[in-house]
Parts: structure tokens; sequence; C-alpha cells
């Protein structure tokens, strides 16, 4: 947008003149923009913890794949087994509930269950932290990483999985 000099504007105000219409984005830009608001994700949450509760006590929604990162809404009401990611950090974003995260140590019992994830029972001498809604937490990729939620009480996260650059 043009930046008008006090003259123009006051010129403008006084005529009544209408302010230049902001420049359109063309489709291909807006395709690379996405907004979630916080009740829609919340909306996605509730449903999420109505399939947890008739399945295994988690569930997820992948809400969009990029080049080199994922989003996914993740909803657990229990504890999840261990599990590291080889080459894909996660930034955590908490949306409501709370959790305690145990990063790093050991997995016990690993076992591969895809190409570049371990998942396995627990993590032996990890660091806990407790989580509550808006904290955000940054892992590493090769990080072991296990939630435990207390008494099967809702824990919603945003997870953004972000593909590591091999580092030399």
């Amino acid at each position: 947008m043009e930046k008008m000099q006090p003259e123009q504007l006051l010129a403008r105000l006084i005529h009544g003149s209408p302010d230049p219409a902001p420049p359109r984005r063309s489709e291909s830009e807006l395709a690379k923009v996405q907004h979630w608001t916080a009740p829609i994700l919340l909306e996605r949450c509730a449903y999420l913890r109505k399939m947890a509760r008739a399945g295994e006590g988690w569930a997820s929604d992948t809400i969009r794949d990029y080049p080199g990162h994922q989003a996914t809404l993740v909803v657990r009401l229990r504890n999840s087994s261990a599990e590291m990611l080889d080459g894909v950090a996660q930034m955590i974003h908490v949306l409501e509930g709370r959790a305690t995260i145990v990063t790093g140590g050991l997995i016990e019992r690993p076992r591969k269950t895809a190409p570049g994830q371990t998942t396995g029972t627990a993590i032996l001498g990890g660091s806990t932290q407790e989580l509550r809604p808006g904290d955000v937490i940054h892992i590493a990729g090769g990080i072991p990483v296990q939630f435990h939620v207390p008494n099967e009480k809702p824990f919603s996260c945003l997870i953004l999985q972000i593909k590591e650059e091999p580092t030399t």
C-alpha cells in the first residue's frame, strides 16, 4: 500500500474519498496460507476426545501435510508409549489439559515400528516437564518422548513434525 502524505490523508478525509483497496491475493498465494482459529482447533479436539474414549485412549487427526513438515492434532486420555523419531523434530503446542512429558533417556523394550520410528513401553532415566495450556515445547529428532496423562483427563495438543536436515 502506498504511503500517503499528511495533506493527502486530510484531503481524503475532508472529501470523503474511499481508501484504496488492498491488493488482492492470487489463488496460489491463498493456498500457501492456512489459518486455524482456536475455536476450530478445540472443536476438532472435542471430536477426537470422543474417538479416544471409544478407542485406545488417544486419537489424532493430521490437519495438513506440507513439504518437510506436518501439522497434527492429538488428544490423549491415557499415557502414551515411548516414541523416538529419527530425523524429525517435534514442536508441541498444548491446547487444553495437563500432562507430564518425559524426554531423553533410553526406551525400554525398543522396537522399530516404521522407518525412522522406534517405540517402547517406557523411558528410563529421562527428564520430566509439566505441560499446561499455552505451553510450547521443541524436541529434536532422535530424542525419546513419552506423555503421562493423569486420571484419564483429556490432554490436547497441536504437534508440528518437522523433517530435520542431516548434520555432517
